[in-house]
């Protein structure tokens, strides 16, 4: 390659690689595998060997890992949380052996399956789990240690009482969670993770430690960073110890005295992860003992003495027999592909996600084709091309009428998504049920995704209306069901028609409107009547909205279908007015921040509170922040508030404020 072609090469990959670097380590969103991303990395170091003189200081190649975005309180790591260099083949992995037994030729190898997670650190006084940090660039992470507490495999205080201990671990989410969670959110219409790595860093990062909570992770610890008051000569040994003390070590670790040993066991790991309840991505091969870790010593970037075997994506070609339209809550018409089922990364593979119309067109994907196909993230099926054009096959679209009702489906500008617009559509009718009934809407308690689809099953649900309409006495006649489940459900029922008319909005699934939106609509118009008459214009004047929500909503409320099911929950009883209103305005103009964990109410309860009485709820402290209401284990937040002197309040002293 000559000098300007490397250069203009080198400069395109920089800006690729710190845009799939953002991706990956600051939004948890990566769009390339990392079998792809780690490609990118090293024809970019290839360059930079070849050509020194390309090799500036801000190259991604010089970079530990990712940065942190400023949302928890930095930590700054005493021992660096080093990267470690890749091998993608087995040549690769004889000549580290080969450099290793230049310095130590006695050398014996420690191979462990390397878990597809979020680096973090974990640091014990005196036994006692004092704080966690993210890896983040390397040297610096993030303080997240309110978040590992929810993490039950993590002990709060070990079996001895170590002076001091920093462990390094890996935080995962198991698969069969993933996949729940992926399920859910496809339910939800959300955009689901791609993989359980980058579900783990999302859920890990999140501002609410019960969010992390529900998301249910897990950790396997590796390493240590630092440790007083123990004595330890070899990596092995040190699991072991570190097992005795209570902490979930990695599941296997097994020493060979020769690569090719070391070789068989990556082998052996790599044909069984496809079983393992965990997602990996390679293995890691180290040396054992500590001693001769210090004679290798490590480059600027990696250590000498360790190196990272990466499994490559399995690809498969198969036949592409059928698509199949499903259609979700919101109307969304979503395809998939049927397949000729394959044997792909240890499971059979017959359906998979084509996403809309555009992934369809721009892969110019057919009936009949030979695709090419490969689980991203080892999970989730996709199809990556078009191998083979199948016989006669011609290029497909999706229908123009819902597959479930018939009614002609529209595609907005700018939106991916091909939609039914019809709210009495029966494919949507379950998901409409199960959203309308959640926690942040009507909050129905009992009326759970499993009762709701029996009772539509049974037809005494047709609509959101009808939930209002139940036989109680019919359904305590129901299997498994019994007049005491029945009254209860009664009861959570009539509560809810007392909800606020935020809560009615957001439970009624209008496009592009969440909770936060849905309060804004409830303050604004105060009533439902005011609400459904307003025109985009009205609607788009409010903070925080724009023309496509504005229109979303007011075409949602102009809808005949729309105006009977309103008229229909008044009937019924529902509460179609503001509680803000009622409430009075004891907290206009006041600014609250919530931090820690409060004794009695959660959160919402406490938000709700405020904004009833005219306050609102802000995410971050500043010096406009007229109280912060603190809880048990408060943390960076009320470290400023009591720095710009902001007043901070119990739980105890806001209800009095209340009253």
């Amino acid at each position: 390659m000559e000098f300007e072609s490397a250069k203009r090469a080198a400069e395109h990959l920089r800006q690729v690689i710190e845009y799939h670097s953002a991706k990956y380590y600051v939004e948890d969103n990566p769009e390339i595998e990392d079998y792809e991303y780690d490609s990118l990395m090293r024809e970019l170091a290839e360059i930079e060997a070849a050509f020194p003189e390309l090799a500036t200081t801000d190259s991604p190649t010089n970079r530990v890992g990712g940065k942190a975005d400023g949302q928890f309180a930095p930590v700054a790591h005493r021992v660096p949380m080093e990267s470690l260099q890749d091998a993608f083949s087995e040549e690769e992995l004889i000549a580290f052996d080969r450099r290793v037994r230049d310095t130590a030729p006695g050398a014996v190898y420690v191979v462990e399956p390397k878990i597809d997670g979020l680096s973090v650190s974990l640091e014990y006084t005196q036994g006692v789990f004092t704080r966690g940090s993210t890896r983040g660039d390397g040297l610096v992470g993030e303080d997240v240690t309110a978040n590992l507490k929810t993490i039950r495999s993590i002990p709060l205080r070990l079996k001895k009482d170590i002076p001091y201990l920093e462990v390094r671990g890996e935080v995962y989410m198991p698969v069969s969670n993933f996949m729940s969670l992926v399920e859910k959110m496809e339910q939800n219409e959300e955009k689901p993770f791609k993989n359980p790595r980058n579900a783990a860093a999302g859920s890990l990062r999140q501002k609410n430690p019960k969010i992390t909570a529900q998301r249910k992770l897990d950790i396997f610890v590796f390493n240590i960073q630092q440790i007083e008051g123990e004595t330890l000569d070899n990596h092995k040994s040190s699991l072991d110890f570190l097992k005795s003390l209570g902490l979930a070590v990695i599941p296997f670790y097994n020493e060979f005295d020769s690569m090719e040993k070391a070789i068989e066991e990556i082998r052996r790991i790599g044909e069984s992860r496809a079983s393992l309840p965990y997602n990996i991505d390679g293995a890691v091969i180290k040396v054992n003992r500590f001693d001769q870790r210090g004679l290798l010593g490590s480059t600027s970037k990696f250590p000498k003495w360790a190196v990272a075997y990466k499994y490559p994506p399995e690809e498969k070609k198969t036949k592409l027999l059928d698509i199949e339209i499903n259609v979700g809550r919101t109307g969304a018409l979503t395809p998939t592909a049927v397949l000729e089922p394959v044997l792909i990364a240890g499971t059979t593979v017959g359906r998979a996600s084509l996403h809309n119309q555009d992934y369809i067109a721009d892969k110019d994907i057919r009936i009949g084709d030979m695709v090419i196909i490969r689980k991203a993230g080892d999970i989730i099926p996709e199809v990556l091309s078009v191998a083979e054009r199948g016989e006669g096959a011609q290029p497909y679209f999706l229908p123009g009428q819902c597959p479930s009702c018939g009614t002609a489906v529209i595609r907005e500008q700018g939106e991916a998504a091909v939609r039914c617009v019809n709210p009495d559509c029966p494919a949507q009718l379950l998901r409409l049920l199960i959203h309308f009934c959640s926690r942040d809407a009507m909050d129905i308690e009992g009326l759970g995704e499993g009762i709701l689809e029996r009772l539509v099953g049974e037809r005494m649900l047709r609509s959101v209306a009808d939930i209002y309409r139940l036989d109680f006495a019919k359904i305590a006649e129901l299997e498994r069901f019994a007049e005491k489940s029945a009254a209860n459900l009664r009861n959570a029922v009539d509560t809810s028609k007392e909800n606020d008319l935020s809560r009615l909005i957001f439970a009624l699934g209008i496009r592009h409107i969440g909770q936060k939106a849905a309060k804004l609509l409830a303050a604004q118009f105060g009533n439902m009547d005011r609400l459904t008459s307003a025109s985009v214009e009205e609607i788009s004047g409010i903070e925080g909205f724009g023309s496509v929500m504005a229109e979303s909503v007011a075409g949602y409320f102009a809808l005949s279908q729309t105006k009977e099911l309103i008229t229909q929950l008044k009937e019924l009883g529902l509460n179609m007015n503001s509680l803000k209103e009622a409430a009075g305005s004891r907290f206009e103009g006041m600014i609250f921040v919530l931090t820690g964990t409060l004794p009695t109410f959660s959160r919402t309860e406490a938000t709700e509170m405020i904004e009833k009485l005219g306050g609102k709820v802000s995410s971050s402290v500043s010096a406009k922040t007229t109280y912060v209401l603190a809880g048990e284990d408060a943390g960076s937040k009320l470290t400023k508030a009591n720095a710009l002197g902001i007043p901070v309040i119990s739980e105890q002293e806001f209800l009095e404020m209340t009253r």
